[in-house]
């Protein structure tokens, strides 16, 4: 009898489909180690499962890998389930995964602690960047369940310590697949729709299932997003949800959040009361000095004889007005003195001076003050200044020299 001749890849379609077929591997779940762990751009997860002795190839496509709570990782113990097919094109069989869970911790607990070291890398734990709040809040946002002792314990509290304050309470689911949106919406509301002072946002106590709808990364990020102060009051003293490390601040519980809110209305009227003396101590101290600066003026001299004052006054004046025409004749006199120094050496260097001494000056016809024998020709007519008046000549000679 011959054998069959098949070629490689029919022989893998064959394996194929009878793989598809057998319902056991049709469903299945398989335990294992993540190893060679890739996340590929398309968004589909490629790796093996290992144990002490053997090797699984697995394949999560993005339409299952888009729905894992936590960040696969190399060296994870994790199980899954899905169905174990042959890939025509290289021959070796794999497991399409459909879940993927961790092994040995809670999934949701092992994606809370992934998601605390993310938001934990963006800063938004910071202390830096959460705002203080209001001293006096004028108007307080409550976001918790409309029923239940946690709002009725916020809302009593609140109206105790200082009873000033409107207190508006935003109804919200607090556990539940619909929480975290529902908690998310209030934020949004008050700080959109209808500002107050400060927000609270929690919830009464209990397990740790039913507080983690305040573990949401959406929720979170529109808690750190808030531009109102919030105060995170999520029922549990040990662990702190999300909302409470992004929370401006965190209370332990729904109460001790409510006080931490306002000031109590007591403290507050002993604070004014204890300002209002200090302010009266102030004023009356003031008002001493004041007392005596008025009755020191009312002592002085002036106040006790006005016409004794403008005397003195006058007398003064009287003093400033004679050192001023002393002063005044002072300047007058040095002018004058240097005004005749002045025409005394104007005097001495006037031609004038010379001609009185019997010189005399010579002009030609022009006017022209003549200095030299050849600026002149026989003939020409020439006016002689003398100290007394004008003589007109005729040159008749010239000689040059001494």
């Amino acid at each position: 009898m011959s054998a069959e001749l098949l070629t490689v890849t029919q022989l893998n379609e064959y394996l194929r489909m009878t793989m598809d077929a057998n319902p056991f591997l049709a469903n299945l779940s398989v335990r294992g180690e993540i190893s060679n762990f890739t996340h590929h751009k398309s968004g589909h997860f490629y790796f093996s499962l290992k144990d002490e002795t053997g090797t699984l190839r697995a394949v999560m496509f993005r339409s299952a890998a888009q729905y894992v709570s936590f960040r696969p990782e190399n060296g994870m113990k994790v199980i899954l389930t899905g169905r174990v097919s042959v890939f025509p094109r290289d021959g070796q069989y794999q497991i399409y995964v459909n879940l993927m869970q961790p092994d040995g911790l809670g999934a949701l607990y092992l994606a809370l602690e992934q998601l605390k070291r993310k938001l934990a890398a963006e800063g938004l734990f910071d202390e830096t960047r959460k705002k203080p709040l209001p001293k006096v809040p004028r108007s307080i946002g409550l976001i918790t369940s409309e029923t239940g002792a946690a709002v009725r314990d916020m809302i009593d509290i609140l109206g105790r310590r200082f009873p000033l304050a409107r207190v508006v309470l935003y109804p919200a689911l607090v556990q539940g697949q619909s929480a975290p949106k529902s908690l998310a919406d209030g934020v949004r509301f008050f700080n959109d729709q209808l500002p107050v002072d400060v927000m609270i946002i929690g919830r009464g106590g209990g397990s740790a299932e039913d507080l983690f709808a305040f573990n949401d990364e959406g929720l979170a990020r529109t808690v750190a997003a808030s531009r109102i102060p919030v105060i995170s009051a999520v029922g549990h003293e040990t662990d702190f949800t999300l909302c409470d490390l992004v929370a401006d601040l965190r209370a332990p519980t729904p109460s001790a959040a409510a006080e931490l809110a306002v000031p109590d209305k007591s403290e507050l009227r002993q604070m004014l009361l204890s300002a209002e003396n200090t302010i009266f101590k102030a004023t009356q101290a003031r008002i001493t000095v004041l007392r005596a600066a008025v009755r020191e003026l009312a002592a002085a001299r002036p106040m006790q004889n006005p016409q004794n004052y403008v005397a003195d006054k006058h007398m003064e004046l009287s003093y400033l007005a004679q050192k001023q025409d002393a002063a005044l004749d002072l300047l007058f006199l040095k002018q004058k003195n240097s005004f005749a120094a002045l025409c005394g050496k104007m005097q001495t260097l006037s031609p004038l001076s010379v001609l009185a001494r019997g010189y005399a000056a010579v002009f030609d016809g022009q006017g022209k003050a003549v200095s030299s024998v050849s600026e002149l020709s026989v003939g020409d007519g020439v006016r002689v200044r003398l100290r007394d008046g004008v003589a007109s000549a005729t040159v008749t000679e010239l000689v040059k020299g001494d």
